[in-house]
């Protein structure tokens, strides 16, 4: 056998064992598999390992904070909707989220995209959700445990949303800060004891 024949068989010996362990190890449910999508998988092959490495670790919390989030604005919503009915923004809102509203409206109308939403809430900040849940907390003191200790929670999670929301890196602390202000969130929610 000659050497390049070798180095071909050995190349096909370790892609048959790379596919027979891929095939018993289980993948996790988070990663997605843009392989069916030419133009995405050959985009992505463009950048190093590292970097794709990194993105599927930072999914993860990406994942969790943007379910949290969403829920925290399921949560008012729902909340002053019930209180108030459906025009409660004009009225229930704080003066400084509608101007954040107002100014990220204008600007996707400038920019031409699509809207995000057709909910107020959907364009502001998330420091600005603890904003409007403390103009409401007559509304939302019977069921978060503390005024106090909502602020905390959300600036907690806010100072840790920077890095997941901005394409960075979640240093393995402020993973266990993040895990930590999330189980403080639910705990706020058990109301008042």
């Amino acid at each position: 056998m000659i050497y390049v024949d070798r180095i071909e068989l050995f190349i096909l010996k370790c892609a048959s064992v790379k596919l027979a362990l891929d095939e018993r190890i289980p993948q996790p449910a988070r990663k997605i598999d843009l392989a069916h999508e030419p133009v995405t998988r050959s985009s992505i092959e463009q950048f190093s390992s590292n970097l794709r490495e990194q993105a599927d670790r930072m999914a993860e919390y990406y994942r969790l904070f943007y379910m949290l989030e969403n829920d925290i604005r399921r949560l008012i919503d729902d909340t002053l909707t019930e209180a108030h009915g459906v025009g409660w923004w004009a009225a229930h809102a704080p003066n400084s989220a509608k101007e954040e509203c107002r100014q990220n409206q204008q600007r996707e109308r400038e920019a031409g995209v699509t809207s995000r939403s057709d909910n107020e809430l959907d364009f502001i900040s998330f420091g600005q959700l603890g904003d409007v849940i403390r103009h409401n907390w007559v509304l939302f003191g019977g069921m978060l445990s503390n005024e106090k200790a909502l602020g905390r929670v959300m600036f907690a999670l806010n100072t840790l949303r920077g890095p997941i929301a901005h394409c960075g890196v979640l240093a393995e602390d402020e993973v266990d800060r993040l895990k930590l202000a999330v189980k403080d969130w639910f705990r706020l929610l058990e109301g008042p004891k």
